[in-house]
């Protein structure tokens, strides 16, 4: 399927690894001029270049922090005019216990998965509207679905996203700008092998019983590829894609059981 979106300016936010890497090269493969962003440069550079070598498309890169005001600037200064957002501020869920957070803990978390995503909606709507194009998808967790234990904060600032979300996409698809948001669970990146470490430790386990237990806990019984969600975010960005807009889409191999 063509999905309608050569020539298209997709902005990517970290889009120097993992699964924002898988969605911008899904995107070039449909001829989508990137921009891509993210903190390090190096990673930065060598994602453009192997996407540029397998797609030919363009590929810019902006070395930028999205969860502060100078890096969204950077961001949209160098592509003012996006068709496409992804937004995916890529800082990690850390496990901690909301009776000991601070305030200042609990306002970082909202800057990363509230503030930095919604300010970045916010530069771009105005222009998708405009010209009467606009996708913008926000990578979440699926864990939205079913909140884990000592992760309130994060849960906190992205639900918040998507409760402002499913407000304002009402207003927009007329025009037909749409948001929709994608709750990957086990992909195979490197955020998730060290979340996986990471849980090792605390748990006082090997790293291969995490992952064992993981897989056996996910009804399609293994981790998935990157470019899985890279496609799908892909075609939520299409022309095709546009009565679709406000949801929250699992894509977790059947570990969430419930029906909405």
């Amino acid at each position: 399927m063509d999905l309608g979106i050569k020539g298209r300016r997709a902005i990517v936010c970290g889009g120097s690894k993992g699964l924002g890497k898988a969605s911008a090269m899904s995107l070039a493969r449909e001829g989508a001029e990137l921009w891509l962003a993210a903190r390090s440069l190096e990673p930065l550079a060598a994602a453009a270049k192997e996407i540029a070598s397998d797609t030919s498309v363009s590929v810019h890169t902006v070395s930028a922090d999205v969860t502060t005001e100078a890096g969204r600037s950077a961001i949209m200064e160098a592509c003012p005019n996006p068709d496409i957002l992804v937004t995916n501020p890529g800082v990690r869920q850390v496990p901690a216990d909301f009776r000991t957070m601070t305030r200042t803990e609990w306002d970082g978390w909202m800057d990363a998965h509230f503030f930095s995503s919604l300010e970045l909606i916010r530069a771009a709507v105005p222009g998708m509207c405009e010209r009467k194009f606009g996708r913008i998808v926000n990578m979440s967790v699926s864990f939205i679905k079913f909140p884990q234990v000592n992760f309130a904060a994060s849960h906190a600032a992205r639900l918040a996203l998507s409760g402002a979300i499913a407000s304002m996409v009402r207003e927009i698809i007329g025009s037909n700008v749409t948001i929709n948001t994608v709750c990957p669970g086990l992909f195979d990146t490197e955020a998730l092998h060290t979340n996986l470490h990471n849980h090792a430790r605390r748990g006082n386990t090997t790293y291969e019983a995490i992952v064992e237990d993981r897989i056996n806990t996910c009804p399609a019984g293994r981790i998935a590829d990157p470019s899985e969600c890279g496609d799908l975010i892909a075609y939520l960005c299409s022309a095709q894609s546009g009565f679709m807009t406000g949801q929250n889409i699992i894509n977790d191999g059947g570990v969430y059981q419930g029906l909405f």
